[in-house]
This record gives C-alpha cells, structure tokens and sequence, in this order.
C-alpha cells in the first residue's frame, strides 16, 4: 500500500478509536452512578407513595412541596431548553446538528432534574436521560482536547450516546444499531469504528463497576421463552397487526395531546403545565404505584404474574396519557422503558385473550417479548433496533425468526398510515421551541480545503457536514490534476461549493471551517 494511504488510514482509525474508548469509559462511570442514584429514587418514591396512603394527612405538605417543585423546574427549563422532555429524541437532534448545547450543564441538568422525575413518580425512564448524557459527555471528551479536534464532537457523541444505551440496558449490540438506524440512518467505517470502541469500552467499565454499586447491568432478567414451531407462526403474526394498529393509534394520540398543549394551554405558564402532571401523578399514586414510575417493575412482574384484565386496561390508559403529557410539558426523563412497559401491559392483555382460547399459559413470556419487541418497531418505527433488542435484552434469540417477522409486520402497518415515530415528533417540536420564530435563509459559498484539516483525507459522504448543508460539487487544484494525484478523499486545496440553509449562519460557518479549516484572513 502507498504512503499515503497508510497515513490517511492512521489519522482516521487513531483518534476514532481514542475518543471512543474515552467516551465509552467516562460515559459507563457517569450512567453507573446514575443507575444506582435512579433505583434508589424510584425505590423513595415507592415507599413514599405507601407512607402517604396510610398517613393521608401529609398530602396538602406533598401538594406545596410539588408547587414549589415545579417552578424550580420551569426556572431550569428556562435557562437550559434542551434538557426538556425525552433524552433520545434531543440526542437525535444534538447528533444531526440540528440544535445545540451546554455539555457540562446538560450533563447536570439532566442527572439531577430526571431524579426528581423519578421521586415524585412521573413515568418516565432512565434509558433517555442515559442517552443524553453519553452524547454530552463525548463532546467533553473532545473539548478536553482543545479546539483542534472540535470536529470530531459528533463522532464522539454518537459513540457517547450508544454507550449510554448500551450501559443503561445491556444490550451493546442495539446501542450500537441506534447509531446507524436512528441517530444518523445511514453507516460508514467512521461511525461503526467510534460507536463499536465506544460501546466496547463502557461495557467492559459497566461490567466492573455495576457489582461495587449494586447495579444490574442487564435491564430485564432472562427467562428463556418457549421456542415457537412452525404451527405457532399466527402469533406473530397476530401481535405484529395488532401492535401496529395500536402504534397508528398511540401516535396520533401524541400529535393530538401535543397540539393541546402547545395551542390550546399555550397561555398557561410553564410551571402550571409542569405542576399539572406532578399533580396527576400524585393521584394516580396514591391509587397505584402500577400506574406511575418508570414501568421497570412493572414490566417485571408482568413476565411473572398478570394482573385482572381491568385493571390492566386502566394501566395501558392511564400510563399512556400520563407519560405522553409528561413528555409534551417538557419533564426530563426518557420515553424510552415506558413505552415499553405501554407494550408490555398490551402484551398481557393479549396474551390473557389467546389465553382464554385454549392457548397454554406457556406462550405468556414470548408473547410479551414479542410484543416489547414490536412495541419499539412500531412507537419508534426502528425495526432494526427492535430486532436486536428482543435478542439481547428479552432473550429472543430462539425465536429469532419470529422476532423479525412481528417487527416487520408491525413496521409495514404504520408505515402504511403514514405515521411520524414518536422520537421524530418529539424531535420536530424540540427543534420548533428552540428556534422560536427565527427566519431559516439558504446561503451559497465557495471554501477551500486547509492542509492538515480534518476534511482532508476523508471521503465527502463520510464527514458530519452541518446540518442541511450539501456539497455541490468538489474542484481539484489544477497542479494536482496535472500530476496525476490519486485518493479517494477529499485533498489540501480543493474547493468545495457548498449550500446550506440555517437560521444562524455564523454558527454553521463555524461548524464548516472547523472541518475544513480556517484561511489566514478568516481565523
């Protein structure tokens, strides 16, 4: 091989692998931590709930406590946005350079704000805030390097943000599918090699570090399901169809539930909307305990025991709109397991009605694998995911061939509609809030390409442009065409005419000579 190559392959796979291992490593003791913080709230929260139904006369204190709670959240929210709502949808959008932060205070904010979700009970998760915070901390990982390597922040924030889903369920090999389906749909070695040293590098931590805390690594205990035969093939096929009827439905509840709050309650102030659903939740939590938090347990105790039928209506309902409210006012904490444990009690519903016609009690656990699995196929629309995470997290890997089919099916169905995941709905109205009502303009230029950038060497579909900007076209210098110069990526000299649409044009400026470079009169 030439030279060339060779250094060009150095200068790719060093620092894709050095920020991926520090990511990976720093984000699995940061999303450690907050495991064992979590479970010792929601556990608070659980004894605290029992506390208040037997001494009934502390709940107006509760209710103050609550009000007082929810101004200090609307205040937070205020001074840093983008730690609102669901963590994989902001990810998402910090990923695509579609919005922008604070790391350091996005990393607090998110640890400390979500914990207080999880004490008063909201059903929110763990998993999204994990996510959030793995993709803050790589750009910590760059910005500790110093401002050389600042276009490597994306790169080492999807690695950071698969670290954070693999750490938070114990499923690398999903986390690391995330990136490629979800984060940025599309793959390249540049990805794959940060993301899989990422990955790798947090699961090695989180497998040492878990035991000292206490912590699980895996989300769910394994129980191996029974393995379907061919004559069992109408189950999938019936969770697929009804999943996916139940995901066209369940979105279009969001988009509605969404628009309520934004138009019709616009008015309100934010800490009313916030106390609002602590409010409810205190409630309904002092009815059950099976109708609030993160749904962990929940799901749990459906794989072992199920409760009546009513009572499971009333907790697909209610755990619906009190997780969809929570997260269009913008209450920090991940959508992510409750979703799940939404899937999860529709599972057992079903289950109960197979069950009631002669179907044995022995098809209970495949059918809430199956269901979960369609559960992220259909709300999230990421049937890739979906597949790997019913094998590594529901133990479905004997019924592998089953798991793709429910996938597939319930895919296909709300592709058929026409339906937004939820994620890229929370994401649109993410982007909308932050950007208020600044004017997006299109801007076209000409920039060339500085020797030693980071641009130089890599192929032009494997760089994190801005967002919403395209290279148009690339121009060699003409002492390069005369002397023949090979490679496939782009070269020290090149023009690049690019066009981009933003409402911030310095900002992606920036982000675009951080790539290429900057020339003596722009630095």
């Amino acid at each position: 091989m030439k030279k060339e190559h060779w250094q060009q392959l150095i200068q790719l796979t060093f620092p894709a692998v050095a920020f991926g291992t520090a990511t990976g490593f720093v984000t699995a003791v940061v999303i450690t931590v907050y495991k064992w913080c979590a479970k010792h709230a929601v556990h608070l929260s659980e004894e605290g709930y029992h506390f208040l139904r037997e001494q009934w006369y502390w709940i107006p204190a509760v209710v103050a406590v609550l009000l007082g709670l929810s101004f200090f959240l609307a205040f937070c929210y205020k001074k840093t946005p983008n730690i609102r709502g669901g963590g994989i949808p902001t990810s998402i959008g910090l990923l695509r350079g579609l919005i922008s932060f604070h790391w350091p205070r996005n990393v607090v904010g998110t640890f400390f704000l979500s914990l207080i979700s999880f004490l008063t009970g909201v059903p929110l998760g763990t998993e999204g805030p994990s996510v959030q915070m793995g993709t803050a901390l790589g750009r910590g990982t760059v910005w500790a390097t110093g401002k050389r390597n600042l276009a490597w922040n994306r790169y080492a924030m999807t690695g950071g943000a698969c670290a954070g889903f693999s750490v938070a369920t114990g499923a690398p090999l999903s986390g690391l599918i995330f990136a490629i389906e979800e984060a940025h749909q599309r793959i390249s070695p540049m990805i794959v090699i940060v993301s899989a040293t990422s990955v790798v590098s947090s699961m090695l931590t989180a497998e040492w570090l878990s035991p000292l805390l206490g912590v699980s690594v895996s989300l769910f205990p394994s129980p191996t399901p029974l393995v379907l035969s061919i004559k069992d093939a109408w189950l999938p096929i019936l969770i697929g169809v009804v999943f996916g009827l139940f995901s066209v439905l369940f979105l279009n509840v969001y988009q509605w539930i969404s628009r309520f709050y934004k138009r019709t309650l616009a008015h309100i102030p934010a800490a009313y909307r916030v106390f609002s659903v602590l409010l409810l939740t205190l409630i309904l939590g002092l009815c059950s305990f099976s109708f609030i938090s993160t749904g962990h347990e929940l799901i749990i105790t459906l794989f072992s025991d199920s409760p009546a039928l009513l009572m499971l209506v009333l907790i697909l309902i209610v755990r619906t709109m009190l997780t969809l409210s929570a997260n269009a006012n913008g209450v920090v904490g991940g959508i992510f397991l409750p979703l799940l444990a939404i899937g999860a009690v529709l599972a057992a519903l079903l289950s109960g009605a197979v069950q009631a016609f002669g179907l044995s009690t022995e098809y209970h656990h495949v059918v809430l694998m199956l269901g979960i699995t369609a559960c992220i196929a259909g709300m999230m629309k990421s049937p890739l995911t979906a597949i790997f995470f019913g094998i590594e997290a529901l133990a479905g890997g004997g019924n592998l061939l089953y798991v793709i089919v429910t996938a597939a099916i319930t895919y296909v169905i709300t592709e058929a509609f026409d339906t937004t995941s939820i994620n890229d709905w929370v994401l649109e109205d993410r982007v909308e809030h932050l950007r208020g009502d600044a004017p997006m303009h299109t801007y076209d230029m000409f920039i060339t390409v500085q020797a030693g950038s980071f641009a130089v060497g890599k192929p032009v579909r494997e760089i994190f442009w801005p967002a919403k900007l395209f290279v148009l076209s690339v121009r060699h210098p003409e002492d390069q065409e005369a002397a023949g110069h090979t490679g496939r990526g782009i070269r020290a000299g090149d023009v690049l005419h690019v066009q981009f649409t933003t409402h911030d044009r310095a900002q992606t400026e920036q982000e675009l000579h951080e790539i290429v470079g900057y020339e003596e009169n722009t630095k």
